[in-house]
């Protein structure tokens, strides 16, 4: 839309200006290495792990993709029940139909917006074999981990949690990806650092060690080792490489300043629209990232007027993710409710533009054009 105004942007990548990411690639280049191995996949996987705490990591070429390789490690397959947050994107579940299992969904709490422990506790008697548990910590928001960790352990299933959207969130003393059995992460263009596209799938398990190095041999299509090309298992074509590597590298170092931003950011809204009738921040809980800023809209004012507002000024909004039991692709599954939470934070949230490069003047004019609307 062209209204001579200067678009605002939902959340796009940021480069450093220090230029670190140029400095990792040109190394690559220099060296030869343009290809899914390299000293920067080695170096980025590495440096994750020491800021994360996790045990081991592999590169890979998606958030998704790391969800994949996590269900096929833990054995899930045809006849297992895996139970979902609903709230999310698809990305967090959809792996779990590559390996043909059976995703069963579940309803968010209103304390942090993921998969609620009440409900959580009611599938698993009406499901008492289910294999696995997705969590989801959404817009960068922790999920009630303590609640979640024990009602998995009571019942032996398997924690996966997507980290996908909480780069640098923190739950007590660790960070979030740490607590699953494996946590996956994403550096899609939009997230708080950035690859261009990629992500990590970090373990956790005593034998991280060789639970990864089995995740990087069928990212790298299950090469079996002999002089020409067998392969035992099937694999896919999912390593991250070199040139891609660097760039999470560069980013890595910035991650600091992009989370101080990203706060930063809710602080604004909260601080200017947190006084509006029926205007309703996120909750704001210790360790969140911010990764989005969102609202809900309980009042006369909707979320479709906000979005349509700051969209005639040339400001990106978006709704909250349509929860997984909503879409036409997952009709027939089974979903466990606690009061329809998502689906009615999905009628009512709006996503503000958090990207860190704006500047206090393009987030007073986001604020000034929703103010409109309380006039």
């Amino acid at each position: 839309m062209n209204t001579g105004k200067q678009h605002i942007s939902l959340a796009t990548p940021h480069m450093s200006d220090e230029g670190y990411e140029q400095k990792f690639i040109k190394k690559a280049f220099d060296t030869n290495w343009v290809a899914p191995i390299g000293a920067n996949v080695t170096g980025f996987e590495d440096e994750i792990c020491t800021y994360i705490g996790a045990k081991a990591a592999a590169a890979l070429v998606s958030g998704t993709s790391a969800m994949h390789l996590a269900i096929r490690a833990e054995g899930i397959g045809k006849g297992d029940i895996v139970l979902c947050q609903s709230l999310t994107f698809s990305a967090s579940v959809n792996p779990v139909v590559y390996e043909n299992a059976t995703p069963v969904f579940i309803d968010s709490e209103s304390d942090t917006w993921n998969i609620s422990p009440e409900a959580l506790e009611r599938a698993f008697v009406k499901y008492p074999k289910a294999k696995a548990v997705i969590l989801v910590h959404l817009y960068g928001t922790p999920a009630k981990l303590d609640e979640i960790i024990a009602i998995c352990k009571k019942h032996g299933a398997v924690l996966l949690e997507d980290a996908a959207e909480a780069l640098g969130a923190t739950y007590g003393h660790k960070k979030c990806g740490t607590f699953g059995d494996f946590g996956i992460l994403s550096f899609n263009g939009n997230k708080i650092i950035t690859t261009s596209g990629g992500g990590m799938l970090l373990c956790n398990l005593p034998d991280a060690d060789e639970r990864i190095a089995k995740v990087r041999f069928w990212a790298s299509q299950s090469r079996d080792p002999e002089r020409y090309y067998q392969h035992s298992e099937l694999g896919f074509n999912y390593r991250m490489s070199n040139i891609v590597a660097g760039i999470g590298r560069g980013q890595l170092l910035v991650l600091n300043e992009r989370l101080a931003k990203k706060r930063y950011i809710y602080d604004f809204y909260s601080h200017e629209l947190g006084g509006l009738d029926g205007l309703e921040m996120m909750p704001r809980i210790s360790g969140q990232n911010c990764w989005l800023s969102c609202i809900q809209l309980n009042g006369s004012i909707s979320s479709t007027n906000v979005m349509d507002a700051l969209l005639a000024d040339d400001i990106e909004s978006r709704p909250v993710w349509k929860p997984m039991h909503l879409q036409p692709f997952y009709r027939n599954c089974d979903y466990i409710n606690n009061g329809g939470v998502a689906e009615r934070i999905f009628t009512r949230g709006v996503c503000l533009p958090s990207d860190t490069k704006l500047t206090n003047d393009d987030l007073d004019r986001v604020c000034r054009v929703i103010k409109v609307l309380w006039e």
